[in-house]
C-alpha cells in the first residue's frame, strides 16, 4: 500500500469518526430541544428545557435500522402497552442503512406522542434526490409502528412522523417542511383522517455564521456546533451567552474532538492537494523535457534513459503535444 492510498484510507477513517462524533453531539437533549423548537410548530413558543422533559429515554444514535422488517427490532415506544413481535416480513442485511438519530417526543397534552428522526447531511447532492430518500424514510416510520404503536386496523393510533434533514456546506441558510396536502378535484368532501402525520423538514446550513437574528436562531446554533470555521473558544462563548446551555467538561470534550477531527481532515486535503500539485509540476517538467530533446534532434532511444520513459510512453508524449514525429 503506498502512502497516498494509506492517506486517503485515514482521511476517509477521520471523515466517518467526524459523522458519528456529529450524530453524537446532536443527540445532546438540549440541542434536540433546541431543534425541535425551532421546527416543530406546538414547540415554536415553548422554552427548550420544557421541551427536554418531554423527549421520551434516550436518543436512539445509529442503532435504528431503516430496512423493512428491523425497524421495529430495535425502536420501542417508552409509553406503548403493546407487547409481542410485530408482524413486518424479518429481512437480515449486512450493512444496513440506519437512521442518524431517531426518538419519541411526547407533547404538550402528556398523552400523544411523535417520532422524530434527524438526519445530517455533509450536502444536499449526495448522489440522489435527497428528499426521495426522506420520504422513505418518514413511510418507513410510519410503517414501521404496525405492532408497536398500533394493531390490527387502529390506523388512527399512528404517531405523526418528522424527519429533519440537517444539510452543511449549503450556499445560502435555508429550512422547508415537506407535508400531505388535499386538493379538491371535485365538490368537497370532508374525508376524516391526519393530513399532518408525514413531515419533512430540510435545513441547509452554511459554513458561515448567520447574524443574530431569530429566524436564524437554529442555524446560528447549528452551525456553531458544526461549522469548520470557527475557533472552539467563539463555539464555547456563542453557546452560553447566547443560547443559555452551560458548556460541561462532556460538552467542551465533545466539540474538541470535532473540531480537531475537522482540522486533521482538512490538513490532510491540504497535504494531498500539495502532493498533487508537486506530480503535476513534476510531470509538466518531464513533458518538457522530452518534447525540447525531441525538437533538437534527440531519438526516442537517446531520450528514453535520460528521462527513465520507455520509448513508447515519449511517443505518446508527442503526441498529445501535437509535435509532427
Amino acid at each position: 500500500m503506498n502512502k497516498h492510498t494509506k492517506e486517503i484510507i485515514g482521511t476517509i477513517g477521520m471523515k466517518a469518526q467526524y459523522d458519528e462524533n456529529a450524530k453524537k453531539l446532536l443527540s445532546n437533549k438540549i440541542f434536540l430541544a433546541h431543534i425541535l423548537k425551532g421546527t416543530v410548530t406546538e414547540f415554536k413558543d415553548a422554552n427548550p428545557r420544557d421541551i427536554i422533559s418531554l423527549i421520551e429515554g434516550e436518543p436512539y444514535v445509529s442503532t435504528v435500522s431503516v430496512e423493512p422488517g428491523m425497524t421495529n427490532q430495535v425502536l420501542e415506544n417508552p409509553k406503548s402497552k403493546i407487547k409481542g413481535s410485530n408482524t413486518e416480513n424479518m429481512e437480515t442485511k449486512e450493512g444496513a442503512i440506519r437512521f442518524d438519530i431517531i426518538f419519541y417526543v411526547r407533547m404538550k397534552d402528556g398523552i400523544s406522542q411523535i417520532i422524530v428522526n434527524i438526519e445530517a447531511q455533509k450536502n444536499s447532492s449526495p448522489g440522489y434526490p435527497l428528499m426521495n430518500r426522506a420520504i422513505f424514510y418518514t413511510c418507513r416510520m410510519i410503517s414501521s409502528q404496525k405492532e408497536r404503536d398500533f394493531v390490527n386496523s387502529n390506523y388512527d393510533d399512528i404517531n405523526q412522523v418528522f424527519s429533519i434533514w440537517i444539510c452543511m456546506n449549503m450556499k445560502y441558510n435555508s429550512m422547508s417542511h415537506i407535508h400531505l396536502a388535499k386538493d379538491e378535484i371535485l365538490e368537497p368532501y370532508d374525508w376524516k383522517g391526519n393530513l399532518d402525520l408525514i413531515n419533512i423538514v430540510l435545513i441547509g446550513i452554511t459554513n458561515t455564521l448567520p447574524e443574530y437574528e431569530e429566524k436564524y436562531e437554529l442555524h446560528r446554533l447549528i452551525c456553531t456546533l458544526l461549522s469548520n470555521q470557527l475557533p472552539e473558544a467563539q463555539k464555547f462563548d456563542i453557546l452560553e451567552k447566547e443560547y443559555n446551555i452551560p458548556v460541561d467538561t462532556k460538552l467542551r470534550e465533545d466539540v474538541s474532538v470535532m473540531c480537531n477531527l475537522s482540522l486533521g481532515i482538512e490538513e490532510r486535503a491540504e497535504a494531498r492537494g500539495e502532493a498533487r500539485g508537486e506530480a503535476r509540476g513534476m510531470k509538466r517538467t518531464n513533458e518538457t523535457i522530452i518534447i525540447n530533446m525531441y525538437k533538437n534532434k534527440f531519438t526516442l532511444e537517446q531520450i528514453s534513459p535520460a528521462t527513465q520513459k520507455s520509448v513508447e510512453e515519449i511517443e505518446h508524449i508527442i503526441e498529445e503535444n501535437c509535435v509532427t514525429m
